[in-house]
């Protein structure tokens, strides 16, 4: 479907002009150590269009004045809701399953992640509401344009056609550019609640949010439409994937085996254990190691992808490490 089009149909509504009818978005970000770009990231949060917005921050213990900043900030910006301070939280992760777990969603149409870093695009929670409306989807996510310091950018494509299994060995792309419905977001706020303490084992929250829309059949859309640019800097917990340190950290992630410790963890987490391609795949030692190299078109999206996931199930076979994941 052409996105474009659709959007297009959209504009002719007069929604954007009655504030009656914009859409509600619950807008969750995670802070540590902010303070050189999340003010740059909340006004771009603040600025966007045809939308009523809250924004709720949840600040994991920081020693460069990030809380009292943005606490601040509170006082005189009603959209801006700060959750207590004092927690340590030690990664993006756990900091945002906090905000699943907190953050009331009862009066808001939709969910969406924020990192404390990016810039997004006026129109992207606009954008999101009118392609998951026309393409009857409850998830979506969206290419990004990563820029660094020096001024270079580059657009990064995550529009890849989803595959029956993909959701098990990757994220929908970074978790800053997910928007949820209502419909799938308080689900997954129930299973972020009712979780044992795996959940924590779980570092990427974004990749969890694909897997369980995508395993209880919630549509998802990834928009190959650019909604943010994507800050890249020294201090980024994951960044985008470019350069020969950043590939080669991957690697020895996956033949460590803790690519797929992510994946049972998920499997069991979103109560997948039971799939084809966690028993004879994931727990199958050797065998099943090739057994899942023989059917990467199905575990990732994209072509150059699936090579590297094959390559690496055969790597699998030969090292066969341990894989701890699970209850």
């Amino acid at each position: 479907m052409n996105s474009e089009v659709v959007l297009a149909d959209y504009e002719l509504t007069n929604a954007q002009k009655n504030k009656e009818l914009w859409p509600r978005f619950a807008v969750c970000l995670a802070a540590y150590n902010g303070m050189a770009f999340i003010v740059e990231q909340i006004e771009s949060i603040l600025q966007q269009k045809y939308v009523c917005s809250q924004v709720f921050i949840s600040v994991d213990q920081s020693t460069d004045g990030t809380e009292n900043r943005l606490a601040e900030w509170a006082l005189t910006e009603p959209r801006l809701m700060v959750l207590p301070f004092g927690q340590r939280f030690g990664g993006a992760g756990p900091n945002f399953y906090r905000l699943l777990r907190d953050v009331d969603l009862t009066d808001f149409d939709y969910l969406s992640f924020a990192d404390q870093d990016d810039i997004w695009h006026p129109e992207k929670l606009w954008r999101a509401h009118c392609l998951m409306a026309a393409q009857n989807a409850t998830g979506y996510s969206s290419n990004f344009t990563a820029f660094w310091p020096s001024g270079k950018s580059r657009l990064v494509n995550k529009a890849w056609p989803q595959r029956t299994w993909d959701y098990l060995f990757e994220s929908a792309g970074p978790g800053c550019t997910y928007v949820l419905h209502s419909s799938l977001a308080i689900p997954l706020q129930k299973l972020v609640r009712d979780a044992n303490t795996n959940l924590l084992r779980v570092d990427y929250h974004d990749w969890l949010t694909y897997a369980f829309a995508r395993s209880h059949n919630f549509p998802w859309v990834i928009d190959s439409w650019s909604s943010m640019k994507y800050r890249q800097h020294a201090h980024n917990q994951i960044g985008v994937n470019a350069g020969w340190r950043s590939f080669w950290l991957r690697v020895r992630k996956i033949l460590n085996g803790y690519g797929f410790e992510q994946s049972l963890l998920i499997s069991d987490l979103i109560h997948d254990s039971s799939l084809p391609v966690v028993q004879r795949g994931l727990h199958s030692g050797r065998l099943g190691y090739l057994w899942l190299a023989m059917r990467a078109y199905q575990c990732r999206r994209k072509r150059i992808d699936q090579l590297w996931f094959f390559i690496s199930c055969v790597l699998l076979a030969i090292v066969k490490p341990a894989v701890r994941g699970g209850a």
